[in-house]
């Protein structure tokens, strides 16, 4: 028994490792690299962390498809979760240092990302009128909320730094008498 926990556990270890290296996306990544926006369309982008929209159901109108409802505070709410490393996609850029990402087969349904100087300039999601509890996202052309909580859910990239790359140079193979 206690071979197979640690077959197990060996082999849980293995397999966790092997997923992609996640670096944050800054804004001196995107300077330096100076990707197309077709460029951009190739690069695999995942959420840092859980980030929850959040929009009231009013008027009877309780069609619910891609979230939850939910009763706050006698409220009838509909929320969509993003879980972290959700995978998602460059769709366009809204302006310059903005990003539209999707995270659904639908391009419509993207949230918008851009670089914060008190988030070390990384991508993090774009929100109208902060306050201290939450702001305003506009997602699937309605109206949500993002809890401050989530200000800084970020986009995250796999991103492989070859050492080769950093240093220019070769290996002296030595040289022997003739």
């Amino acid at each position: 028994m206690t071979r197979l926990l640690s077959a197990l556990a060996l082999f849980t270890v293995l397999f966790s490792s092997c997923g992609p290296k996640l670096s944050p996306l800054t804004q001196r990544l995107v300077d330096d690299q100076n990707w197309s926006q077709d460029e951009l369309k190739r690069i695999q982008f995942y959420l840092s962390e859980d980030l929850v929209l959040t929009r009231e159901l009013r008027n009877g109108n309780s069609e619910i498809r891609n979230g939850q409802v939910k009763i706050v505070d006698g409220r009838e709410v509909e929320q969509l979760v993003f879980k972290r490393n959700t995978p998602g996609v460059f769709v366009f850029s809204p302006k310059t240092q903005r990003m539209a990402v999707s995270f659904e087969s639908n391009d419509d349904n993207f949230l918008v990302f851009g670089p914060n100087p008190k988030a070390g300039n990384r991508y993090v999601i774009m929100a109208a009128d902060w306050n201290r509890r939450n702001g305003s996202v506009t997602y699937a052309g309605k109206k949500w909320t993002v809890n401050s909580s989530d200000a800084y859910a970020s986009l995250m990239i796999p991103l492989k730094r070859l050492r080769s790359s950093d240093v220019n140079g070769k290996v002296i193979g030595g040289r022997k008498l003739k």
